[in-house]
């Protein structure tokens, strides 16, 4: 028998009692499936009750074959080596007394010969040369990435569940990710809003408050069919516009050929033609008639608006958000950051950055990679001020503005708007409502506490806060702004700052959120050497 997981009739809500999903159907077969959605909507949740760390309110969960999950501890202890994860140090240590001849009689009768090999095989696979006594405390953190997926694989499972694989991995981490999904045979049920990762699956399911809904194929076939729903959705809006205008203007032609019915049948009255009764008659078959019609047009009326609303509702689901900001007006080769000699860190003696020099000028654009551990984030400490350097200078040359991954340019303890009016002091509240709305946040949305955003739509705030004002920042530092997003968001993300004429320095992994925003440069830490900016 395939192996299959099958959900049915599900439904779950959290301990405060919202309902996530209610009868919720889901199958998965042996073919790599991505579960993507906003966040909040459900995700993490439907695979730990697949796995039975949750308990569902109603319906059941069936599972035919194994199942294995990505170890993806941050914190290890000294004495966790590679074998660990494989849950191998006990025969691997057999093994050793063994080949040292202190093995006992029993242990060499249970001895597995072939576990070395397999599991160094395992670990070749996975791209990693390493023993399998090598503390994980001295590998990187993608090399941990690679251990972890060799010990997964080394299990075979039936199914891989996989929880945002690639989120807090450097480049090397995320690439061992995907070359895993990319090269699996099995089942997989992966959550990732990662889009490259997103591009090797064979199915994408859809998960929203409304539901599940199936597409097949990866990131680009899905893509192509949300482009033909919003092509249909617009079909519905143009097609339910015409008929609203065509039921009024039927409307008022109805209304002027009974305004001259009656004109005629009162002068006639008023000559005194027709006998009393048959005036009589005329007015009620002409006040019945008159009746219908309006009830006809008002059904014709109402079904055409509520069409109209549900296609409206549909496209701004399923367009992209485009936002208008205003320039910052940085001209082209305007000094905006100069780094020269700069050396850093938090201990002494011990540098982070050293002797590291680099200008931005005009709107540059600047992605700083390198593995996690490298000083990306000293970097920008350095940058912002908030570690002073031991040698050389950073000076900022035009106001900047700094995103950190807690957004905390943000006051947690008031709305939106309020935080808007405080970066922006000299905006109206016209301004600053016109600056939020194009950032979604309309009305009373504009009104809510920072402190109860979501990820997504703490960022998007951030950005209308310190772009939206009558002068941005002429430059614009991130620190992995995609961290922790869901789709929507980080598309909400790249509209907003492909819409920035500034400077921009984002440190990021995620390479088509990095094209997306069109960086024209790339600091590798921890090299030294930034390529020359392009005249300007």
């Amino acid at each position: 028998m395939p192996a299959s997981i099958t959900l049915s009739n599900l439904s779950w809500s959290t301990p405060e009692g919202r309902p996530l999903f209610t009868n919720l159907d889901l199958s998965f077969g042996p073919e790599r499936t991505a579960l993507i959605g906003r966040n909040g909507v459900g995700k993490s949740v439907v695979l730990r009750l697949i796995t039975d760390e949750l308990v569902p309110a109603t319906g059941t969960v069936s599972v035919s074959g194994s199942i294995g999950t990505l170890d993806q501890r941050v914190q290890i202890t000294p004495d966790e080596t590679i074998a660990t994860l494989f849950g191998a140090e006990t025969p691997l240590a057999t093994l050793q007394r063994a080949e040292a001849g202190e093995a006992t009689t029993e242990e060499l009768a249970s001895a597995d010969w072939t576990l070395e090999a397999r599991m160094a095989a395992a670990l070749a696979r996975a791209g990693l040369n390493a023993d399998t006594a090598t503390p994980l405390a001295a590998l990187s953190g993608g090399q941990r990435t690679r251990a972890a997926l060799a010990a997964l694989v080394f299990k075979e499972p039936d199914f891989l569940l996989l929880d945002e694989p690639t989120n807090n991995l450097d480049r090397e981490g995320r690439a061992a990710v995907i070359d895993l999904l990319a090269g699996w045979k099995g089942g997989a049920v992966v959550v990732s809003h990662d889009r490259e990762l997103l591009e090797t699956v064979d199915v994408i399911v859809e998960l929203t408050t409304l539901g599940a809904t199936r597409y097949g194929g990866n990131w680009t076939q899905y893509r192509a069919r949300k482009a033909l729903e919003l092509a249909a959705a617009e079909h519905d809006l143009a097609d339910a516009e015409k008929r609203l205008t065509e039921v009024a203007r039927g409307a008022q032609a109805t209304a002027e050929r009974k305004a001259r019915k009656d004109s005629t049948g009162k002068r006639a009255a008023a000559k005194g033609d027709m006998p009393r009764i048959l005036i009589g008659a005329r007015k009620e078959h002409s006040e019945n008639t008159s009746g219908g019609n309006a009830r006809l047009t008002e059904r014709l009326r109402s079904e055409a608006e509520t069409d109209l609303a549900a296609a409206r509702e549909r496209i701004e689901r399923l367009r992209e958000l485009s936002v208008t900001l205003p320039s910052t007006g940085l001209p082209a080769g305007r000094l905006v950051l100069r780094l020269d000699g700069v050396t850093g860190g938090f201990d002494p003696g011990q540098p982070i950055i050293e002797n590291l020099s680099f200008d931005i000028r005009g709107p540059d654009r600047i992605a700083v990679t390198g593995p996690n551990g490298s000083g990306k984030s000293t970097l920008l400490a350095l940058i912002t001020g908030a570690l002073r350097p031991w040698s050389g200078t950073v000076r900022a040359a035009t106001p900047f503005a700094m995103l950190d991954q807690q957004v905390s340019i943000l006051d947690p303890k008031t709305s939106i708007r309020d935080n808007f009016l405080r970066i922006n002091p000299h905006s109206c509240e016209n301004a600053c409502r016109a600056a939020l709305a194009r950032f979604m946040f309309r009305a009373d949305a504009a009104l809510q506490q920072v402190s109860t955003l979501s990820g997504g739509q703490l960022l998007r705030a951030g950005l209308a806060c310190v772009l939206g004002g009558a002068k941005p920042p002429s430059l614009l530092i991130l620190d992995e702004p995609t961290n922790h997003l869901d789709i929507d968001s980080i598309a909400a993300v790249e509209a907003g700052l492909q819409a920035y004429d500034g400077a921009l320095l984002i440190v990021s992994h995620d390479e088509v959120f990095l094209d997306a925003v069109g960086m024209t440069r790339r600091l590798e830490i921890p090299n030294e050497e930034l390529p020359t900016a392009p005249p300007g």
